[in-house]
């Protein structure tokens, strides 16, 4: 099964940033993400076997600890990865985004621990708003600004991800509170 460690804001947020994103000139270019699955993503963990997903809920628990709620808000709207060849639309996080760093990188190297891969780039905390329709396409943001969003952090979840013909099903299979 397909896993990975995220953080799910309020669905105020979540609905907020998806009518910012369906304001954006460019908007039609990307297939949107659902409200409700608007995330930030800690960690992709990828397909993992029963006994890998073990050892992930393992491990998660002591990787959150000595970490507390956080504050975050969202900053601006963004791309990967550029805006000449944009494939991902993201809103990004301003505030907050250092301890969410610094928890990324705990989940990080405890998973890498219980002998998980770690992600070879560095971690930009961001939400997924939606992906490109095919190739890449340029991103316009036209004035529109991401909203200055608040929301506080104060668990993660590890997920199974499900591909249907609907699109991706997400559901929580162990949740850590900070």
């Amino acid at each position: 099964m397909r896993a990975f460690v995220a953080v799910f804001p309020p669905p105020e947020v979540q609905e907020a940033l998806h009518r910012a994103a369906l304001a954006l000139p460019s908007s039609d270019a990307f297939r949107l993400t659902a409200p409700e699955k608007i995330h930030l993503t800690l960690t992709f963990l990828g397909e993992v076997s029963e006994e890998a997903l073990g050892r992930a809920k393992e491990a998660l628990g002591p990787a959150r600890e000595g970490h507390e709620p956080v504050e975050v808000a969202t900053s601006s709207f963004g791309v990967f990865p550029s805006e000449r060849k944009a494939r991902v639309l993201w809103a990004g996080i301003g505030e907050g985004s250092e301890r969410l760093r610094d928890l990324a990188g705990d989940v990080e190297s405890g998973l890498a621990a219980a002998g998980f891969e770690q992600e070879a780039r560095s971690y930009v905390p961001h939400m997924t708003l939606g992906r490109a329709r095919g190739r890449p396409v340029e991103f316009d943001a036209g004035g529109v600004r991401a909203p200055a969003l608040r929301f506080t952090v104060s668990g993660l979840d590890l997920m199974r991800s499900v591909p249907g013909a609907g699109g991706v099903t997400y559901s929580s299979l162990a949740t850590y509170a900070l």
